[in-house]
């Protein structure tokens, strides 16, 4: 451990400052507040049984009402990783990551237990399909936590959605079961970089929602990162040219200036599922 928990989370936030006697000395927390994608691996293999191990940590976590509606593939085959990685064109490191998962949501075995029992399923809605989305999602963080508490580097690839018929496809997903999200995995070339994260007075709240001061708030964090972890690039310097201290809200407005996954409604859909 290189930093402890206070140090951590002064780092990430600025404006989180007091540590309960409690939680002092906690190497688990400071951990998961210090950690940091990692987008260059070494070419060392992570063994089998060390992501099997992992895949079973990862689906121990919370799922809704034990209906575990998440599955995760493991592309352990060179051919066919470098098959995925090449329809991620947006994150061409992924190219070099020595591990890819797969974590998918999974209605198809719920489905299935209702024909199995001869019971019809009366939850063919929106939720269907979100409750799989949630459970990959809480599965995929848990695995990021645990395979980072053993020294691998992990960086989840969003971009498997912008070829996710594709993915399917290349990963033999049938009806009500779908791609959420990728993730690299490895062992460190380089170290990590640790984002700054928006300050907890614009998200977390007491109660109720609140925007109090909101702009200004991120402001003072698109200043700070602009200063202290400025981008290496603006986006889309074409359209829009080079902006003076080009901080975090610019960065994502230049980024969903552009149309993304448009099509994903439609793959869902085409899934099986009744988005209603």
């Amino acid at each position: 451990m290189t930093t402890n928990l206070h140090s951590a989370l002064q780092s990430r936030f600025q404006d989180h400052t007091d540590i309960p006697d409690q939680l002092q000395g906690e190497e688990i927390l400071a951990g998961m507040v210090d950690r940091g994608s990692c987008r260059a691996f070494t070419d060392q293999r992570v063994p089998t049984e060390v992501l099997e191990t992992l895949c079973a940590v990862a689906l121990s976590s919370p799922t809704k009402s034990d209906l575990q509606q998440r599955d995760i593939v493991l592309m352990t085959s060179a051919g066919p990783r470098k098959e995925l990685a090449d329809m991620v064109t947006t994150q061409p490191w992924v190219t070099n990551a020595p591990m890819i998962a797969v974590f998918c949501g999974n209605n198809r075995r719920q489905r299935l237990n209702h024909a199995w029992h001869d019971i019809p399923f009366a939850n063919d809605h929106l939720d269907a399909f979100f409750n799989a989305s949630v459970d990959a999602a809480i599965a995929l963080g848990a695995f990021v936590t645990a395979a980072e508490s053993i020294g691998l580097g992990c960086c989840p690839i969003s971009g498997i959605r912008d070829q996710a018929a594709a993915v399917s496809r290349l990963l033999n997903l049938p009806q009500h079961v779908f791609p959420v999200a990728g993730l690299a995995v490895g062992y460190p070339a380089a170290p990590k970089v640790i984002s700054k994260r928006l300050p907890l007075a614009a998200t977390v709240h007491q109660d109720t929602y609140q925007e109090t001061d909101l702009q200004q708030t991120v402001n003072a964090y698109d200043t700070d990162r602009a200063l202290t972890q400025p981008y290496a690039q603006q986006r889309y310097e074409e359209r829009f040219g080079t902006a003076a201290g080009y901080g975090w809200s610019t960065d994502k407005v230049r980024q969903y200036s552009a149309p993304e996954r448009a099509d994903f409604g439609a793959f869902i859909r085409a899934k099986g599922f009744n988005l209603d």
